[in-house]
Formats: structure tokens, C-alpha cells, sequence
């Protein structure tokens, strides 16, 4: 797709600001689905070289105002990319754009923690429903100071809210993680949509949060043109966007 730029929103002139939300290359833990949660790989060299790229194709694209990012080492590496890329001099990293913390599943493959805590997953809305449990519960904590899908939409959607509002008028960039950029889209998009499933490493999410109702537009989703088929996991569990 074409780079966006700010405009009117609507007949009634109203302006928006346009948030990029890309989510963070590749680890070493992405490919063996280890949940990484809040633990703090770096990227891999696949991840460095996916940086560069989507880092050069939003260089090509309207200049953001600032960049702003988790402060976990693989989306700051990565967020530190397309700063320098796009020759943006503020770039700030915070808690607010961190993964979700997973608790004690954190470290672990995603098989072997299913099988040992089923219970655990209540909440992951990409597991079919099995074995009676309730799979759409999004207050459910897992186990380890983890914390729920409600408590994770609330801390980002709040966040994101700031920074459009700082921004009406402007693009900013915003680097976080898979499960992160999931309750985004949710907090977009009807209940119930399919449209956020599917976010490959260094995936682009558009959004247009209007500067008077603040309501959200999703204008682009999991796009990976700038990778041209090259280094997205979209078959990796994590690419999913459960945990990043």
C-alpha cells in the first residue's frame, strides 16, 4: 500500500494522527516457540537484517515525528533502527509498549506448557476451545505475577491514546510486540473479527485515532510487502501474535 500521511478524517474536516505500529524482528526465540513474555532476547541476525529493511522502507514513507518503543532489547534494537533510518532524533522507550507478562510459562516452549498447565491458556483466544475450558476468559492470570488480556489492552490502549493525542496532525512510529498488537486491533475492530491473527516479524498495523472523538481506524494491517516473502515466520506460533 501506498505511505499515508494525517489528513481530514471525515466531511466535518476533523484531523487524525497516524499511528505505525510494527512489531519487533526476529529472536532466537521466535523460530523453537519459546514464550518469551518479558524475558529479554535480543534480536538474531535474521532479525537485524529485518529491522534494516522495514527501517528502509518507512525512511521512503512520510517522516514520523517520533519513534517510540517497548524498551525490551529486540523491539528497542529494532526501534533504533528506524529512528536512525528515518533520521527521527526522539526515540523513547517505556514499559507501557512491553509484551505481555506470561508468568511462569515464560522460557518455555509453547507445547510443553500446554501440556503441563493447560489451565494456564485460558484467555488465548487462538486455541480452539478444548477440554471444557474457557478460552475467551480475559481476566484469567496466568500463574508467575502474569498478567490477563484485560490488564494488556488497557495498559497499551492507554498508551496509544497518549501518544496519538501528542500527535493529531502527525505519524509517529510505535515498535512493540505480537500479543501487544493483537489487543490493539481487538480494540479496533468489531468483537469477533479475524482480521488480527496473523503478525509476521516487523509487520506494519496502521492506525488513525481522531483527534476529537478519539475513536480508532485500523487503515492497514500485517503488512509485510517490505519483506517480499523473505524472513516472516507466519508459521511460527508466536507469529501469531500470542506472544512476541
Amino acid at each position: 500500500m501506498p505511505p499515508t500521511t494525517p489528513q481530514h478524517g471525515g466531511d466535518d474536516g476533523e484531523r487524525f494522527a497516524e499511528v505505525v505500529v510494527v512489531r519487533h524482528g526476529e529472536t532466537s526465540w521466535n523460530a523453537p516457540r519459546i514464550v518469551q513474555g518479558q524475558m529479554n532476547p535480543e534480536l538474531n541476525e535474521t532479525g537485524r537484517q529485518q529491522a534494516v529493511v522495514v527501517a528502509r522502507r518507512l525512511s521512503a514513507e512520510a517522516k514520523p515525528a517520533d519513534v517510540y518503543s517497548s524498551d525490551l532489547k529486540r523491539a528497542a534494537e529494532t526501534a533504533q533502527a528506524i529512528a536512525k533510518a528515518c533520521d527521527v532524533s526522539n526515540l523513547v522507550l517505556t514499559e507501557e509498549l512491553r509484551e505481555r507478562h506470561m508468568g511462569h510459562l515464560q522460557g518455555m516452549k509453547w507445547d510443553d506448557a500446554f501440556v503441563q498447565n493447560p489451565g494456564a491458556f485460558k484467555g488465548f483466544n487462538i486455541f480452539e476451545p478444548k477440554g471444557g475450558l474457557n478460552f475467551n476468559d480475559r481476566d484469567q492470570e496466568i500463574p508467575g505475577i502474569a498478567d490477563s488480556l484485560n490488564q494488556l489492552t488497557q495498559q497499551c490502549v492507554t498508551y496509544l491514546n497518549k501518544i496519538a493525542q501528542q500527535h493529531i496532525g502527525e505519524r509517529v512510529i510505535v515498535v512493540s510486540h505480537g500479543a501487544a498488537i493483537v489487543e490493539l486491533c481487538r480494540h479496533t475492530d468489531p468483537p469477533g473479527s479475524s482480521v488480527h491473527r496473523n503478525f509476521p516479524n516487523t509487520s506494519l498495523n496502521v492506525f488513525h485515532v481522531s483527534g476529537v472523538t478519539r475513536q480508532w481506524a485500523l487503515a492497514r494491517f500485517s503488512d509485510v510487502g517490505h519483506l517480499d516473502g523473505k524472513g516472516a515466520l507466519e508459521d511460527a506460533f508466536d507469529g501469531n501474535g500470542v506472544s512476541a
